[in-house]
Order: structure tokens, then C-alpha cells, then sequence
């Protein structure tokens, strides 16, 4: 029998692709599928950022990059950036990664190690809680409480910390509640951190493009305090409908750059060419149908939320950012992977049960609205029809 490094069976996985692959086997058995698994838009590409990616092709872009990517692409995120947050960061401390989970991976690989540990939301994205684990470090989760409108507490974060804590994660607008933590919960984390100026922060910002009701998203990298232990994490997939083109974008402090480079060197090499280029016009070009994307979202959020309060023994929070709601459905009296299963087997809607984003998970589903108006009516009238049998 072949001998593995025990890291390997720490490794855990994001069950929303294991919902995708049996939805799309169901299909082809000639089911009819409704997915609010997933969380990709349902929306093309933008066509100019297409074309941006073919005419690099056509121009001979077919080679290596920088590991780090292409200079005018990390200047352009850096113009973005100041224009988002008003914030001035150099291209240099810019690098560009093939997807968002990417700079998890590299962020938590340099802080995890046995005997540290590391804060992250629970309910939570589960590639968190998964490489925390594959390091061997301890994983420590961060509440998140539907009665806190699915904000983090700055103080009940601020009172998990340790000597042993290495990392803090913090994602807002947040994966998969959808819940935007207000500016003051976060400036209280920061104002704390203060007191232990060895922790490092991970900010996942990859909805920042996506919040609803004059919810705020605040970016950490406005408290210049943060900004010599801070990465953020962001990227092109969820703002311009580009998950199949893995592209992310990542910002790091000086003194930790260039062990990110290095994990690129000896991990990816580098970002596909081409698609990089589709990164600056995507950054740079006319934004209509990104905001058209967030206002459609917009409007499904609205539906989603009505339509499933209106079912019996169900409550639905209102998300502020991002593309999924989180109901509660533990009055129906179904533990929630087990109606998520039954619901996708049964009445033919994919959905995510909660604990498979964390412990406090149970008890709710997440429903992607990353689907058609008709389609989301549709899959929540099977479920009410479900739940009724």
C-alpha cells in the first residue's frame, strides 16, 4: 500500500461541486434540474473581454509570464484599486493568481503549521476550515450569527485570539450567507488588533462589487495600521462572470510578496497569457454589464427572500451582498444536508446544505440566486411542494 503524508487526509472539499456533478448525472438521466447550488453567475462573459482574449492570442501572447503577472495587468488593479477604495497600492505588492482560492492556499500555507492557529468564519467558505486543516494547524472558528444579520462581532473575534493565532480570515460581503459586515464591527477588529501586531489578516473581498440596500463594503486595506500584515484576496470571476477563466488577484505586504512568488515559481509557474489580457479589459473597459450583472441580482435577492418566507416553517434573512441567501429551515424539522439531499433527488432542486460551510451551518440552507427569475420561482415552489408532502 502506498504511504501518503497524513496532510493528505486532512484535505476536505467544496461539496458544491459534488452537488454540481450530480445535478448535471441527473440531467442526463432526463431529469429537470433547477441549480441554486453553484456559486457562479449565470451570465456570459462580457464580449469586449472576450475579444481582448482573442486578439492576445492573435498577437502571439502564447508564452510565459511573470510569475507574478504581467505588469500592465497588475497596474491595472492597481488603478482599480484606488478608484474602489480610495486606497494607493503599488503594483509591485499586485500579483495575479489563477483563481481566489489560490491566495488562500498561499496565505494559509505560510501561517499554518502544528501548534498555530488560525480564525475563520463559520458558516464559512469550506476551502477555509480545509487547508487550515492540510497544514496542521487548528482551525478556530469565527461566528456567524443570523441574529447578528450574518456580520461578524470585531469583539468576539478580537476575544478568540491567542498567542498560538497566526492568521485571521474575514470575508464580507460573505460566502454563504451573504451577510456585509458593518464598518463599525470591523473597525473594532482593527482597533484591537492593535494589541497583537504578530497576527496576520486574510480579507476575502471577492464581492465587493455586490451589495444591496445601501449595505457598505469596507475594505481592510483603508486602515493603513493593517496594511504591513494584510492580504487581500479578490479577483475577476464573480464581477465579471469570468469563474471558468481562473483569474484572481491578490495584494500582500512587502515583507510577504515575495514568499508568495516563490510558492507561484515552484506551484503554477504562471497565469495563462491570454487571459490576463482579458483581465485589463475587463478592469479597464466599460462597466454597463457588470452593473448589470449586480442589478440583476439585485432583483432576484428581492424574489428569493419573498418567495421563500412565504413558506411554512422558514425564515429567510435578507442578504445584503453577494449572490446567495441563507435561509433558516430548521422548523420544518429536517436536518439540513438531509433536505438538501431529498430536495435534489426528490424534487429536482440543487441547493448546498449549511454544515458543509461549518459547524454553526446546520440549520439553514444556501440558496444560489445566481439562476433565472423563472428558474429560482420555479425551484421554490417545488421545495414548498416538497415540504408539504
Amino acid at each position: 500500500m502506498l504511504h501518503t503524508i497524513a496532510g493528505f487526509d486532512r484535505i476536505g472539499e467544496e461539496n458544491a461541486f459534488a452537488v454540481l456533478a450530480r445535478a448535471s448525472e441527473l440531467e442526463r438521466a432526463g431529469r429537470d434540474i433547477i441549480n441554486l447550488g453553484i456559486g457562479q453567475p449565470d451570465f456570459g462573459t462580457p464580449e469586449h473581454i472576450v475579444e481582448a482574449a482573442i486578439k492576445a492570442l492573435k498577437d502571439g501572447h502564447h508564452g510565459y509570464t511573470p510569475a507574478t503577472g504581467i505588469l500592465p495587468l497588475r497596474e491595472a488593479v492597481a488603478r482599480r484599486t484606488l478608484t474602489t477604495t480610495g486606497v494607493e497600492v503599488s503594483p509591485d505588492n499586485v500579483m495575479i493568481m489563477p483563481g481566489g482560492k489560490v491566495t488562500m492556499f498561499a496565505a494559509i500555507l505560510m501561517f499554518g503549521e502544528p501548534g498555530a492557529e488560525i480564525l475563520y468564519p463559520d458558516p464559512g467558505f469550506p476551502i477555509y476550515r480545509s487547508m487550515i486543516e492540510f497544514t496542521g494547524a487548528t482551525p478556530v472558528p469565527i461566528p456567524i450569527r443570523e441574529d447578528n444579520d450574518f456580520a461578524f462581532s470585531g469583539e468576539e473575534t478580537l476575544s478568540l485570539i491567542t498567542d498560538k493565532t497566526r492568521l485571521i480570515i474575514v470575508n464580507s460581503p460573505a460566502n454563504p450567507t451573504g451577510g456585509v459586515t458593518p464598518r463599525a464591527e470591523i473597525e473594532a477588529l482593527v482597533a484591537g488588533l492593535e494589541n497583537w501586531p504578530d497576527v496576520a489578516v486574510m480579507s476575502d473581498e471577492i464581492y465587493e462589487t455586490m451589495t444591496y440596500d445601501g449595505a457598505e463594503h469596507v475594505s481592510l486595506l483603508t486602515f493603513p495600521q493593517l496594511r504591513d500584515r494584510l492580504i487581500v484576496l479578490n479577483g475577476w470571476s464573480k464581477t465579471w462572470a469570468m469563474t471558468g477563466w481562473r483569474m484572481g488577484w491578490s495584494i500582500w505586504p512587502d515583507q510577504l510578496y515575495d514568499k508568495a512568488r516563490k510558492l507561484a515559481v515552484n506551484g503554477w509557474s504562471c497565469v495563462n497569457a491570454a487571459s490576463q489580457f482579458a483581465g485589463i479589459a475587463a478592469i479597464d473597459g466599460p462597466q454597463d454589464e457588470a452593473d448589470k450583472i449586480v442589478a440583476a441580482f439585485d432583483d432576484r435577492r428581492k424574489l428569493t427572500v419573498e418567495a421563500m418566507n412565504a413558506l411554512p416553517n422558514i425564515i429567510c434573512r435578507t442578504p445584503k451582498g453577494a449572490f446567495y441567501a441563507f435561509p433558516n429551515i430548521s422548523g420544518t424539522g429536517w436536518k439540513a444536508k438531509e433536505l438538501a439531499s431529498a430536495l435534489l433527488e426528490e424534487a429536482g432542486v440543487a441547493t448546498i446544505g449549511g454544515p458543509d460551510f461549518g459547524i454553526l451551518g446546520e440549520g439553514y440552507l444556501r440558496l444560489s440566486y445566481a439562476n433565472s427569475a423563472e428558474n429560482i420561482e420555479r425551484a421554490i415552489v417545488r421545495i414548498g411542494d416538497f415540504l408539504s408532502r
